[in-house]
């Protein structure tokens, strides 16, 4: 006795359906990955927003805005609506991210890598959403609020991969630079890392807490702080300079030398603001643009890193043409 044939056929996931029905352009799946990027830095900074303006318990808990609403009240007041918008924001975010899984998904042949990476940023988004959500129940507390500024820094970190990647093939990476300069480009990278952290011990002790009430702060003086994280700001310039150099020195090419030059430039900009605002008493809106500076820079670091090796996209060979006179033998 036969059986009957199936009626249905195997069961595919939403990503999959849509991977089999559109193939996007290299040109579609860059500006899926760059949207993450640009969300990713706005998230930032207007994280760093809500924190200048004291509105950082402007929503009284987490994941409701107040323990009877989930939305804000009007008797959060203004606050309550930078921290709300500030949460909306992150559904914007990660519908940013969700394009970028997408289209990578859908690219054709399949690129696994590409698709971890962009599924790496979703997972990232999720778990800082919970640290910010910790932040809130912890009263602000420095440490945990740095925690999330350098989650969203990661998030940063991977978009910018992706956005890299997205242009280049999965063949094996080839240096464009001898192994020297390839070394001094991990060490930017190192001291970059460090930077961004260091700035987080002068905001987690300085005057911008977060909220108008009594918010702790981290147990030292914030312009020793400010002293350090200069320190290794002048250390990352002298680096940066140093490949500026170097990659004239060994005629590195055009694109790599101008991330170097772009590099030296989001750096003097950046330590323009630093001095101005420490000198002016930390204005908000100094900071703010700090902050976007900051994003900036790690960007401009990132891109230099990457540019140093390249992925061939790999080419199908082309089938060899018959011999016209072997075919009328």
């Amino acid at each position: 006795m036969h059986k009957p044939p199936p009626t249905m056929g195997p069961v595919q996931t939403p990503l999959a359906f849509i991977a089999r029905r559109w193939t996007p352009s290299p040109r579609t799946l860059r500006r899926a990955a760059l949207s993450a990027v640009v969300m990713s830095v706005l998230i930032i900074v207007t994280g760093g927003a809500v924190r200048l303006t004291g509105s950082g318990l402007g929503c009284d808990t987490w994941p409701k805005c107040t323990e009877d609403s989930l939305i804000v009240t009007p008797e959060q007041g203004y606050r309550g609506l930078i921290e709300f918008g500030n949460r909306m924001l992150t559904y914007v975010l990660s519908a940013a991210v969700g394009w970028a899984i997408v289209a990578a998904r859908s690219v054709k042949p399949r690129r696994r890598g590409l698709s971890r990476l962009a599924w790496a940023q979703f997972w990232i988004v999720m778990s800082n959403a919970v640290i910010g959500g910790i932040t809130v129940w912890m009263g602000l507390n420095p440490w945990t609020v740095a925690g999330h500024f350098l989650a969203a820094n990661s998030l940063l970190t991977v978009a910018v991969v992706t956005w890299h990647r997205a242009g280049e093939g999965d063949t094996v990476p080839k240096p464009r630079v001898p192994r020297p300069v390839r070394k001094l480009s991990f060490a930017i990278v190192l001291a970059s890392g460090l930077l961004i952290v260091l700035g987080t011990t002068v905001t987690g002790a300085g005057k911008h807490a977060g909220d108008s009430s009594d918010v702790p702060r981290m147990p030292w003086d914030w312009t020793n702080a400010a002293h350090v994280h200069a320190i290794a700001a002048w250390v990352v310039c002298a680096l940066a300079l140093a490949m500026w150099l170097v990659l004239r020195v060994v005629d590195a090419p055009d694109d790599t030398r101008a991330r170097a030059r772009d590099l030296l430039v989001v750096l003097v900009g950046q330590g323009a603001l630093g001095y101005l605002q420490y000198f002016t008493g930390v204005p908000e809106a100094l900071v703010a643009a700090h902050m976007l500076g900051s994003s900036l820079m790690w960007i401009a670091v990132l891109r230099l890193a990457l540019s140093l090796r390249e992925r061939p996209t790999a080419t199908a060979e082309i089938p060899a043409q018959a011999d016209p006179e072997l075919a009328t033998a």
